[in-house]
């Protein structure tokens, strides 16, 4: 095999990584990607909802393809300024280029002051909850856990927060099921719907005594980003897209029975001891779209909050920040001033957390295909998969954007290249990676997984 004349790290092994990694070693560059956990499936595992079931088993089989091809080395259970450092691996490793591929792990704080004090009494963030709820079935899970309640209050508005209220309502709806000794697999009430299993059981939603949970939102319910709206959109594009946003949460409400408040925002905290009960919040209205507080407020309790507000990049030692992403000097890209062999592509860039957010030069996803995705088309979820193309399509094209930068500069020295190998080979011992991704997976993948 000739030499290659690049060599190039990528952190983050789930969609965006693996593509990135599968484009470029395509064109003959040696690439090493750094995965922070054992599998590196990222939002595929962990923030996908586990009734995603042939999209998540689907996307398993892409990434595993693409990191274990010729000219991919995949070093697991390696977090970047935990077991490595990042201004070492993009200054010193003599790596030609480095593309950060972690995505947004980090929830957006809940904006009302001491908000922060009630995590775990009272105040629980997306992204713990839905991991809790991918994995709560595993013997071995050693995260946090969750007891679903009813009655509980949600904040956000976009397509996570509906992930949130949906767990919420099957798996009340499904204990209160069981103290009736009707057992019901998630997977089909999901599918079904709420309404259409408690008929087949001669029952309705009033019978099993559960409030639902609620949905608070300080925009309109058309302004509601399940479905994004194109840049150049035409006014009447604009406004069938509202039109649909607003069908779309008209018919989830339906299927799964959970309430929505809308021009709501959190201004406060309703406390008692030492737990969060509920929230105080202020009327809001738009103009111009833009938010507008009035004087208007009111009071909610519930059996805990949830704040599903969105998801940011987590910050990183040696990277800039402005506000609550990182200081991009090209965001087409994700360069770094102060590091001008960097680039960045996925949810790192977009500062969201879900996998249907798309870069500028990515296809825009289909309403139809968000109807499957959230479970109410008329197939279920068959051709969601859809979704994982904006992803994709955005590092393809941050692919040909390295691709291009490399061929400006001089090709890698045999020396350091041999240097970054045995600096790989060092750190794929230390976590006894033995070389074979097949072999990895499949030891470090739970037996009880979903």
């Amino acid at each position: 095999m000739a030499t290659p004349r690049y060599a190039v790290a990528v952190i983050g092994g789930a969609t965006a990584g693996a593509e990135i990694a599968g484009q470029l070693a395509e064109r003959g560059v040696e690439v090493v990607v750094f995965e922070q956990n054992p599998r590196p499936y990222g939002k595929i595992e962990d923030g996908l909802p586990r009734w995603h079931v042939a999209l998540r088993r689907k996307e398993y089989e892409t990434i595993g393809g693409k990191l274990a091809r010729h000219g991919v080395e995949f070093v697991p259970d390696t977090k970047v300024n935990r077991d490595i450092d990042f201004a070492e691996l993009a200054r010193e490793w003599g790596f030609s280029a480095v593309v950060l591929a972690s995505g947004a792990w980090r929830d957006r704080p809940l904006p009302v002051e001491g908000a922060e004090r009630f995590v775990g009494r009272g105040l629980i963030y997306q992204n713990p909850f839905i991991i809790w709820f991918n994995h709560a079935g595993e013997a071995a899970y050693g995260g946090p856990r969750f007891v679903p309640q009813d009655d509980a209050l949600v904040v956000g508005g976009g397509l996570a927060s509906i992930d949130v209220v949906k767990v919420l309502m099957l798996e009340t709806a499904r204990a209160r099921l069981a103290e009736r000794g009707l057992e019901t697999q998630m997977v089909e009430l999901e599918v079904k719907g709420i309404p259409k299993v408690l008929a087949s059981h001669g029952l309705s939603f009033a019978d099993l005594r559960l409030a639902g949970c609620t949905l608070f939102y300080r925009r309109r319910v058309q302004d509601m980003p399940v479905v994004e709206i194109p840049e150049d959109a035409t006014p009447e594009r604009r406004a069938k897209i509202e039109a649909t946003r607003a069908k779309l949460l008209d018919k989830a409400m339906e299927k799964y029975c959970f309430r929505f408040e809308a021009l709501a925002a959190p201004d406060g905290l309703l406390v008692e001891g030492d737990q969060l009960v509920g929230l105080r919040f202020r009327r809001t209205r738009i103009e111009s779209g833009r938010v507008i507080a009035t004087d208007e407020t009111f009071e909610r309790r519930g059996s805990c909050v949830i704040s599903s507000i969105g998801s940011i990049p987590e910050p990183m030692a040696g990277i800039p920040m402005k506000g609550e992403l990182y200081a991009f000097s090209d965001w087409d890209l994700g360069r770094l001033s102060d590091y001008p062999n960097v680039f960045s592509v996925g949810n790192i860039v977009t500062g969201k957390g879900n996998i249907v957010a798309s870069r500028k030069h990515a296809t825009h996803v289909a309403e139809e295909v968000i109807e499957k995705f959230l479970g109410l088309a008329e197939g279920g979820h068959a051709g969601e998969e859809a979704l994982l193309e904006a992803s994709a399509s955005a590092a393809r094209a941050a692919a040909r954007g390295v691709a291009h930068a490399l061929e400006h500069q001089p090709p890698i020295d045999p020396g350091v290249l041999e240097s970054i190998r045995k600096r790989v080979r060092q750190r794929q011992a230390a976590v006894r990676y033995p070389g074979d991704y097949a072999a990895w997976i499949a030891r470090v993948t739970p037996p009880d997984l979903e």
